[in-house]
């Protein structure tokens, strides 16, 4: 444990029930002091593109340092959503070491864009539009949730509660992710442009990066304006900033962590997703230790936001 975790560590240890509403603020580093085990997918994901995971890194690396004009998008944007372009840079970084490689050049991120929307998209699966499947009776729970991000929080939680893995009216469903059976109209697995954004969670952000940003509010009715989104540079940084400022407020507001300073926690949540129920399961855990008299449980990197910290310094000098 790095000596700023254990600052922290201490710091919130301190903390009477009196302060518990006290976002405590979590310091630059990492919680382990090597890196947590890369997950089979991403390994073989490398093993397929015949690389390593440093060479991969380096990759990105140089297109963050010879683009100037990338790096002016992202501190711009970053700029919009009131985030550090470290942030963005940690979710860039990652994306590209772990999951796919690095484009060479910014330019190519727009080519592939519109050679993948050639075609007509579909969100679907077994023939049934994603648009037919929240029209069902389960679904009626969430037609009062006034924001993008409320709306699709809540249509996960009814897919996990009533079909994930389960035979409702005659259609065996899968046992996956709501993103993964209906959101993945080229191949299992795939995000895609500079952010490798998915397209359920450009949904969700619709609504803040409308308002923010200003761009063109998305629909799930139009699968290609969505994947138009994710994969142009131009339209997807802004998704990006608004994906990461979600984590960090998520984690302040309900368990209580400042994880502004530290990129490595961002990278981690824009990594596995979910940050608000993650943010529960540790205000969860926090309370059962403080009942306890146990040490709070700090946020942790997984081995994706473990390099980012690592390579902060470097990342930094970036900006």
């Amino acid at each position: 444990m790095t000596k700023a975790y254990i600052s922290a560590f201490l710091a919130v240890a301190m903390l009477g029930a009196e302060h518990a509403a006290a976002a405590t603020v979590v310091a630059a580093g990492n919680v382990n002091i090597e890196q947590p085990a890369v997950p089979g997918a991403s390994s073989r994901r490398t093993k397929a593109g015949n690389t390593t995971f440093d060479a991969k890194y380096r990759k990105v690396y140089s297109l963050l340092k010879n683009d100037a004009a990338l790096r002016g998008k992202i501190k711009s944007v970053a700029k919009d959503y009131g985030i550090d372009p470290i942030h963005i840079v940690g979710a860039i970084v990652g994306e590209h070491t772990y999951n796919v490689d690095a484009y060479d050049r910014l330019q190519t991120y727009y080519v592939k864009a519109v050679s993948y929307l050639s075609s007509r998209l579909s969100f679907s699966y077994d023939g049934e539009d994603i648009a037919d499947l929240v029209k069902r009776p389960q679904f009626d729970g969430c037609s009062d949730k006034s924001s993008s991000y409320e709306l699709w929080a809540c249509r996960e939680d009814v897919w996990n509660l009533s079909f994930r893995g389960k035979t409702v009216d005659g259609t065996s469903f899968p046992n996956d992710r709501l993103s993964a059976t209906f959101f993945q109209p080229f191949y299992a697995g795939q995000t895609f442009g500079i952010g490798q954004l998915n397209p359920l969670t450009a949904l969700q952000m619709s609504d803040e990066v409308n308002k923010v940003s200003g761009l063109p509010k998305l629909d799930a009715r139009d699968p290609n304006a969505v994947y138009q989104t994710i994969m142009d540079p131009d339209m997807t940084l802004p998704y990006v900033a608004a994906t990461l400022k979600t984590s960090i407020e998520a984690y302040k507001r309900i368990a209580g962590f400042d994880i502004s300073g530290n990129p490595g926690l961002t990278a981690t949540l824009y990594n596995v997703g979910n940050a608000e129920a993650r943010a529960y399961t540790l205000k969860a855990e926090n309370e059962r230790r403080q009942a306890a008299g146990e040490p709070l449980k700090m946020p942790e990197e997984n081995y994706y936001g473990w390099l980012v910290n690592d390579k902060l310094t470097e990342l930094k000098a970036l900006f």
